[in-house]
């Protein structure tokens, strides 16, 4: 089975105490494990999510180090001048260009630093860059080389769909993404970008689902929540949302402009964006993100594993080729 069941990846790892024994009692009132998980279910996950990256942090650095050994042995050299070899010696010097680039990139936070006073330290950062480069396209070639194989599996959550909109390639597809989401977030407005990427990408490997989880500090963000449910209802949903995202302003006015910008019929729209049919929707996909450790905005969902916050498309990309792959591995009998 695809994915795992929460409680085994979750708790396997605490002490082996029955879920129904009470941890403490107040007067007459036992709390239970089972009361107490639920309650901070949210951080639990994401404890379980943290232990997994640095489990599998480590286990890349081992990894790296016995294929480093082994093609080392096989050219009877040692592993450090084999990195000397296929590494360092294979990072070219940074150009002119590739220096005043991250120069002007990065002058606001230089403040008044001059370009010669900085220049040094320019010029070991992007060493350092094109070495990890260079380091992990050999390690590439090196897996390949020498089969390997990373089982080590991540904690996954069962998140649904809640019947909501959606784009790609529907249930069928391969690897679903169920984004929890607010319109008035800057961050969230930062991974719509990569999101398309991703869609672009794969095309119809990939369904892409969207929840709302507008958050309260945000004046606007619910409403404009209700608003692209109302557009939903007349078929305009993604053409709506995209108008949401690349907006800064979500005052209700500017609700209804964007209606007409889409070729919404606005009687309807008015009357909906007033009586707020979709309350309970939103509701849900609120209850549900928090049910499963959604605590901030975004949050990705990518066939179960959570991904936080505006993560680059590198992230997504791992995420989800590391799906694909065990989508196309035969199932055992």
């Amino acid at each position: 089975m695809r994915r795992m069941v929460l409680a085994s990846i979750m708790f396997a790892w605490l002490p082996a105490i029955g879920v129904a024994e009470p941890v403490a009692t107040v007067g007459g009132r036992s709390i239970s494990r089972t009361e107490l998980e639920s309650h901070i279910r949210p951080r639990l996950l994401e404890i379980e999510n943290e232990r997994y990256e640095a489990l599998r942090d480590g286990l890349d650095e081992m990894v790296g180090d016995e294929l480093f050994k082994q093609e080392a042995k096989a050219r009877s050299i040692t592993p450090e001048a084999l990195e000397q070899q296929e590494v360092d010696g294979k990072v070219p010097a940074p150009t002119d260009a590739e220096i005043q680039q991250v120069y002007d990139a990065n002058k606001e936070q230089l403040g008044d630093a001059s370009f010669d006073s900085v220049k040094p330290r320019i010029v070991d950062y992007l060493k350092q860059q094109k070495a990890e480069q260079r380091r992990e396209a050999f390690l590439t070639e090196l897996k390949a080389k020498y089969k390997t194989a990373v089982l080590l599996r991540p904690p996954v959550v069962e998140v649904g769909t809640g019947g909501r909109p959606e784009r790609g390639g529907g249930a069928g597809a391969p690897v679903t993404i169920i984004a929890f989401s607010d319109y008035e977030c800057p961050f969230c407005k930062r991974a719509e970008g990569t999101v398309e990427q991703v869609l672009s990408t794969y095309g119809n490997k990939v369904r892409y689902v969207h929840r709302d989880f507008p958050l309260p500090i945000h004046a606007h963000a619910r409403q404009a929540s209700e608003a692209a449910n109302c557009a939903n209802a007349q078929g305009k949903f993604w053409e709506y949302h995209a108008k949401l995202f690349a907006s800064e302003d979500l005052a209700p006015e500017k609700l209804q402009a964007m209606a007409t910008e889409v070729g919404l019929d606005r009687a309807k729209f008015d009357e909906c964006l007033t009586k707020q049919p979709y309350e309970a929707a939103i509701d849900k996909d609120i209850s549900d993100g928090t049910n499963v450790g959604v605590s901030g905005t975004p949050a990705f969902f990518i066939n179960g594993r959570m991904l936080s916050g505006a993560q680059p498309f590198e992230k997504f990309k791992e995420v989800i080729d590391e799906e694909l792959a065990r989508s196309n591995k035969p199932k055992s009998s």
